[in-house]
């Protein structure tokens, strides 16, 4: 059976969830991976309102639609971050408070705690987000940085993440964190150190988002075999590199998205540096069935245009595996 499309409600959050539900609908998507911001899931409201959960899923089933995963990424992001200015604006204000950092991730790490159930109430096995990270700030290495304290960045994070994870377990419900930039785990190295700081322990997973490793100049396709028990979730996003006239870096310079002088961007589907068809092929060999979803970002398209067009680019690109290898039929046939 092919693996449900779904699109990423995040960047889609400034329009009424009924408004998404229909557009989605209209362009033959399958379902949707829901984020916990604007009016499309209110966490809160998911634990307190006796009817909410229940009018989500008629929304949903008024447009033949599917939920498979919830995102949390703005609240998760707080977990662990050295707070500053940045968060207010995308925090709740409930969690922002009167914007104590440490008052933050505290009520940051309750907001995760409370995702997993309303996710369970929902019916979802899978949340998306991400964890923050006390040591992104030192990635440059300078100041010189001692092994110490990026020894203490991990254990804050499993400080910080083991109970949020026990109560995932509680409800039976998985974390899958984006590995990005920003995060506790941005690459290989960084993915390898952060789950065994949990101990490798099952609630904790990955989102697969190709987009963040390409710009990095890391094989998206090999990131998967070698992490195929942590695949939990696939966003499909692309990302563009253009480094080649020695004066756009990889840093990217703190220009705007889609200005041109940036060594890389976002952009839609298919329009990018990421190698779709060997990624699909390598996520049939891992045995991957679950959602394909489209996170549309590009700066430089609209996305009323971008969004369908991912859809039909993904559709194409993303066969199932096959039932039988194509020689068994020269041992059949003797």
């Amino acid at each position: 059976m092919a693996r449900p499309i779904t699109l990423f409600t995040g960047q889609w959050a400034d329009l009424p969830f009924e408004e998404v539900c229909r557009l989605t609908s209209e362009w033959g998507y399958d379902g949707l991976e829901i984020a916990c911001w604007g009016d499309h899931f209110e966490v809160d409201r998911a634990l307190t309102e006796p009817d909410y959960v229940d009018r989500k899923r008629e929304q949903l089933a008024k447009y033949n639609l599917k939920v498979y995963a919830i995102s949390n990424h703005l609240v998760g992001q707080a977990v662990c971050d050295l707070i500053d200015e940045r968060h207010k604006d995308i925090l709740p204000a409930d969690i922002w408070g009167d914007g104590e950092p440490e008052g933050v991730r505290q009520r940051a790490a309750e907001r995760m705690k409370d995702t997993a159930r309303a996710a369970a109430k929902l019916g979802v096995k899978t949340v998306i987000g991400f964890t923050g990270s006390s040591i992104w700030h030192t990635v440059a290495m300078f100041p010189p940085t001692p092994e110490a304290m990026i020894e203490r960045g991990y254990q804050d994070f499993a400080d910080r993440w083991n109970p949020i994870l026990d109560v995932f377990d509680e409800v039976g419900v998985r974390f899958a964190h984006e590995v990005h930039p920003s995060e506790i785990a941005y690459d290989y190295w960084t993915t390898r150190r952060t789950l065994e700081a949990i101990g490798n322990r099952p609630a904790f997973g990955l989102n697969w988002d190709p987009s963040h490793f390409v710009w990095q100049d890391l094989d998206p396709v090999n990131f998967i075999l070698e992490f195929k028990d942590r695949i939990y979730h696939v966003d499909c996003k692309d990302a563009k590199v253009r480094t080649g006239d020695g004066r756009r870096g990889r840093l990217s310079s703190h220009l705007p998205w889609a200005d041109l002088r940036r060594g890389w961007d976002f952009v839609s589907t298919g329009h990018g540096d990421v190698p779709w068809e060997d990624c699909f092929r390598a996520l049939n060999a891992i045995g991957y069935d679950g959602p394909l979803s489209i996170e549309w970002e590009d700066a430089g398209m609209d996305r009323l245009v971008g969004a369908p067009e991912a859809l039909q680019f993904v559709r194409r690109l993303a066969f199932d595996a096959p039932t039988a290898a194509f020689d068994a039929a020269f041992s059949s046939s003797s």
